[in-house]
């Protein structure tokens, strides 16, 4: 089953319930945002597991020996994988073969791609299977995301203007997973819920402090990206200051390493010059962007974005796990991902 941005709300739940495997591949904040939303769809979502895709390259055998393991307590249980490309894709083949060889049932297994596309070797493994779901998110445009935004809104009682949610759009950059978070702190300065509703506005959000990703993240990113450690102490000096929030700051970096992994993924020896401007608009190129990203592309090869990707899940994991020390641990993995991009000059 292969679903997208557009008819995975009305027939993911459905497939929660019809499948056993799933890939969220594309657009990475949609398809985390997505990923999460499906595993709470599970009849019995139980304990959650985590495996990375480096793990699961290194030992394939692994992704089958715990989607049929018993959860500590007995539980229900599903699999959850943060990879990066077609790091799954032996270990999936592994577990649907041992399947068919009558090994027992598994689990629910929910793999997150961050840089892998419906046209991957593992959604190509996987799209025609009727126990199998594929899902993919195209980068999303202001008009779509804003939608999302309403969506959200309502969900949590709040009732906001398309103006208001336009506004929460961009100022997370188009990250769904960032909205969110506006929208719950929205929602709690508010007093809403779904059993009652709270009108908001542009004052309520004025007052909860929303920060533009313009005046917060975007140059801190591009100091990182860019291996700035002469400018690096001013940015982190000015997120304290500011007061964002570490995890929202770490959430825009892993969204550019997304963007370049699928920048990369689709030039191959082509430039980004080259690229028309439909090419552009799909991949999310703004034109004020377009030769920043060019000089990551060229910092950032293949190889190297795979290990950025790989230190990027371990500091997130670190960061919810110890969020008392988040900030300082934040600045520490900034400092090193900066050195390290400075070191390919």
């Amino acid at each position: 089953m292969k679903l997208t941005n557009r008819d995975f709300a009305a027939k993911g739940r459905t497939a929660a319930q019809d499948c056993g495997i799933f890939l969220f591949c594309g657009d990475e904040a949609q398809a985390a945002a997505a990923a999460r939303d499906l595993a709470s769809w599970l009849d019995e979502p139980g304990e959650r597991v985590e495996l990375s895709g480096a793990e699961l390259r290194a030992d394939p055998a692994l992704l089958g020996d715990e989607a049929r393991s018993n959860s500590l307590f007995g539980d229900r249980r599903h699999i959850w994988v943060r990879a990066s490309g077609d790091d799954a894709c032996a270990a999936l083949e592994t577990l649907i073969a041992t399947a068919e060889a009558g090994a027992g049932e598994a689990c629910p297994v929910i793999v997150v791609a961050s840089s892998a596309t419906d046209k991957s070797r593992t959604a190509r493994l996987l799209e025609r299977r009727k126990d199998a779901l594929v899902a993919m998110f195209y980068p999303p445009d202001v008009a779509s995301a804003t939608q999302s935004v309403r969506a959200m809104a309502d969900a949590a009682g709040l009732r906001i203007g398309g103006d208001v949610a336009e506004r929460i759009a961009r100022a997370a950059g188009l990250d769904v997973r960032l909205a969110r978070s506006e929208i719950d702190k929205l929602a709690l300065y508010c007093d809403a819920s779904a059993q009652s509703p709270r009108p908001a506005g542009h004052e309520d959000l004025d007052a909860i402090g929303a920060v533009t990703e313009d005046d917060g993240f975007a140059s801190l990113v591009s100091v990182v990206m860019a291996g700035n450690a002469a400018r690096l102490p001013a940015e982190l000096a000015r997120l304290k200051q500011l007061s964002l929030n570490p995890v929202g700051v770490l959430l825009a970096l892993e969204r550019r390493a997304a963007q370049l992994a699928r920048l990369t993924a689709v030039l191959g020896t082509r430039r980004l010059v080259d690229l028309d401007k439909g090419e552009k608009a799909q991949l999310g190129v703004f034109w004020k962007e377009e030769r920043e990203l060019n000089e990551q592309l060229q910092r950032w090869p293949a190889g190297k974005l795979d290990r950025l990707t790989l230190r990027l899940v371990e500091l997130h994991r670190a960061l919810l796990a110890n969020s008392q020390a988040a900030e300082l641990l934040l600045a520490e993995g900034l400092t090193r991902i900066t050195r390290f991009a400075a070191a390919r000059r």
